[in-house]
């Protein structure tokens, strides 16, 4: 149902956190026989590797908090004594009534919010009363962007990472800003909004590259996903989901099954 009137979006923060339940499966040394595991404690449940939801550190740097995407917080303030005397503590108008569908990042004691359409960047500081912003990005994405989206003007989210905010614009372009000053670090133009690509997923990066996939199915874009290098932005890979062998990046490691697999169906 549409809305009617001028109202802006309005992000009301509160300071929430859930329990994050931690269990560790411990299988029996090696023998013929079949594995014992304790029980599981709350019931059988998804287990992420440790390495992937690490311990909490305060802060929330991806949009599904860690690579497990487990997007709880073991942060501990909130109890059932004291949910019941939450207030709010500040509010911020962000000026647009686009959909909102990036959750915000705080990195030590900074909470960076990315918008729908235009795009824009605010980093507000936590450390002080009413959260007053430090800086704004603007990126100025393309205008006609917004004529090529088929679901709304969306954002996913943002990724913090050394230093850096990295982000994606509805125009194709990649963004990594300074999280201190606000300044560009780089940008990188990937997809072109003439053959129907938009980008709205927020980035994943990892091992020094910044991982980005594209929009536009509903256009017949051809998918893909690209690999930035961290430090300067430059396309170190780009790999399609359709097309010739070089296109999908298949190489001579690819078996199109496994060895098991192919005994059994080879005779």
């Amino acid at each position: 149902m549409r809305r009617v009137g001028t109202a802006v979006t309005v992000i009301g923060v509160l300071a929430a956190a859930s329990a994050l339940i931690s269990c560790n499966k411990n299988p029996a040394a090696k023998s013929t026989g079949p594995l014992i595991y304790a029980k599981i404690e709350g019931g059988p449940h998804a287990l992420p590797p440790a390495a992937a939801a690490p311990a909490d550190d305060g802060n929330w740097t991806m949009p599904g908090k860690n690579y497990a995407s487990t997007r709880f917080s073991a942060l501990s303030q909130i109890t059932p004594a004291n949910i019941g005397k939450l207030a709010l503590a500040f509010t911020f108008s962000t000026g647009t009534t686009k959909g909102f569908e990036a959750p915000p990042l705080v990195v030590n004691g900074t909470m960076y919010i990315i918008t729908p359409f235009p795009n824009y960047l605010y980093a507000l500081d936590l450390t002080k009363p009413g959260a007053p912003a430090k800086w704004t990005f603007k990126p100025k994405p393309a205008a006609a962007a917004q004529g090529v989206a088929c679901c709304d003007v969306v954002n996913r989210g943002a990724v913090y990472d050394d230093g850096k905010i990295f982000f994606n614009t509805l125009d194709g372009q990649t963004f990594a800003v300074d999280a201190n000053s606000g300044q560009m670090v780089w940008r990188t133009q990937l997809g072109d909004i003439q053959k129907g690509e938009t980008i709205t997923m927020a980035p994943l990066v990892a091992d020094g590259k910044v991982l980005v996939g594209n929009s536009g199915g509903e256009m017949g874009v051809r998918g893909w996903v690209a690999a930035l290098d961290e430090g300067s932005g430059k396309i170190a890979w780009k790999a399609y989901a359709t097309g010739p062998d070089k296109d999908v990046l298949i190489g001579p490691r690819f078996h199109p099954f496994t060895p098991a697999i192919a005994a059994m169906t080879s005779g």
